[in-house]
């Protein structure tokens, strides 16, 4: 392991990210908010300048190993939330470094969870700034990296594998680089037409332009404090389209685009994606029902989708609702979309794999001398990816309930006074990249008044959940450093 290639690559990642931040002041100059561009320009200063020493100072990597790939891309994760955080804390907009920090990984994580109590109050700079870090993080900043820097052509595999959302990163072309400018296409396209459509109802553009940044990215942040809620109806099923489509493959979207017109009904997974949200949505409406039957059934689906593909708007308060919804609310957050999604979670394909193989071992219980093998739909799943998925299970309950012992900890001896439900869902919704909870930390509440050393714990496991644990494991694993 080599730090000096791994230092290379964060630095070209900051450098990226650096120049990113400058879309912000030309957001705040266009709304004439002069006071907000100096920071952020320093902001952006100080990450490319940064990022380029590392990039130039450090060794080019020839190519990169596994652990490699998976050590760069926890790090440069990690980098990115501390230097995410530069712009609320040098314009002012978060007055201290947990809280900035803690806004800066829910954004690139995309999981929606903030500190900020009313975002309608933050200037158009920052706003803008918190969205794109989401669209940012949505299909992964190193995929991004892969995509439009040459300089990490060779270790495009490595890095992809680390840092795809799913358990294998689907190859369209022979070349990672290759796919991952494809599938970044088809992110920005989804992107461009639901501005569009959103701009066309209630949105202002600038709404519209955020709503679409946060939606294709799963990542839920809103410009209002009442979310979805506080536009129209015709918003909100756009909003529901796009989600649906956030949470499918975008591999799967570039085979449709390639006139593959049968690909979706050739897909296993996107069958069982489909079935959890329209099931849950059918037992939130029944528990639900009451009044208009057109809102029961809209802000039903509405929520069903904005949990199980981890995006995090709501346009009601679910954590208002009936007990019983809340623990299924709860359980939904493990689930997360298919895998080549922007969301977060298990993913589909995962739970279905697990399900196919209990399934199995219960007929080799059954029947001793049986061969039989995992399948899902007609595929065949081999045992060592099956020996795979059940071991990230393990590790991501491992991670919940040890996540949710340390927040216990952590809360009582801050004598905070937070309740078990906010404590539980809080966890559940960081590792899921959901965004909000339940209690406390409930669509209309939010992560501010967490104590201040329980917002670092959330803020890591947002980061351990959107890599999906192994790249994070990797990196302070000490056997792996050893030559």
């Amino acid at each position: 392991m080599s730090w000096r290639h791994l230092l290379h690559v964060v630095g070209a990642v900051l450098g990226a990210i650096g120049l990113s931040m400058l879309a912000a002041p030309v957001v705040s100059a266009m709304y004439q908010e002069w006071s907000d561009i100096p920071g952020m320009v320093l902001a952006a200063v100080i990450t490319v300048v940064v990022g380029f020493s590392l990039w130039r100072v450090f060794d080019r990597p020839g190519e990169l190993s596994t652990r490699e790939g998976f050590a760069a891309v926890g790090l440069a994760w990690i980098a990115l939330s501390l230097f995410g955080a530069l712009p609320y804390l040098l314009t002012g907009a978060i007055g201290n470094v947990t809280d900035a920090v803690f806004e800066a990984s829910a954004g690139f994580t995309t999981t929606g969870a903030s500190v900020i109590p009313d975002p309608g109050a933050m200037t158009h700079g920052i706003l803008f700034w918190r969205s794109l870090t989401q669209w940012i993080g949505g299909m992964g900043i190193i995929v991004l990296s892969i995509a439009i820097l040459p300089l990490l052509g060779m270790g495009a595999h490595q890095l992809a594998r680390a840092e795809s959302p799913g358990p294998m990163p689907d190859r369209l072309t022979p070349r990672f680089k290759e796919t991952a400018k494809r599938l970044w296409l088809v992110y920005l396209a989804l992107t461009f037409v639901e501005i569009a459509l959103l701009w066309v109802g209630d949105m202002t553009f600038f709404e519209a332009v955020n709503h679409s940044l946060t939606t294709m990215s799963t990542g839920g942040f809103s410009t209002n404090v009442g979310s979805l809620g506080a536009f129209s109806v015709y918003s909100q099923w756009i909003v529901i389209v796009f989600m649906t489509l956030a949470g499918m493959s975008f591999a799967l979207h570039y085979k449709v685009v390639r006139r593959d017109w049968k690909a979706y009904l050739r897909s296993v997974e996107l069958r069982v994606y489909l079935s959890i949200v329209a099931g849950a949505a059918v037992l939130m409406a029944i528990a639900t029902w009451g009044g208009s039957v057109t809102e029961t059934v809209r802000n039903s689906v509405f929520t069903s989708l904005t949990i199980v593909t981890t995006t995090g708007f709501a346009t009601v308060d679910f954590g208002a609702w009936v007990p019983a919804l809340g623990i299924m609310i709860v359980g939904l957050m493990f689930v997360g979309g298919m895998a080549g999604s922007t969301a977060g979670a298990i993913k589909t394909d995962r739970l279905s794999i697990l399900y196919e193989a209990s399934r199995t071992d219960v007929r080799r219980l059954i029947h001793p001398r049986g061969v039989f093998v995992t399948r899902v739909g007609r595929t065949a799943v081999p045992d060592l990816v099956v020996e795979t998925v059940q071991t990230f299970f393990l590790l991501y309950m491992f991670a919940f309930m040890t996540g949710t012992f340390v927040m216990a900890i952590l809360v009582s001896l801050s004598g905070a006074g937070t309740d078990v439900v906010t404590i539980v869902s809080s966890v559940a919704t960081s590792l899921g990249n959901v965004g909000p909870g339940l209690g406390e930390v409930g669509p209309t509440g939010n992560f501010l008044g967490i104590p201040w050393a329980a917002k670092w714990l959330l803020a890591s496991l947002m980061i351990v959940g959107r890599l999906e644990i192994l790249p994070i494991l990797i990196l302070f694993n000490r056997e792996v450093w050893r030559r």
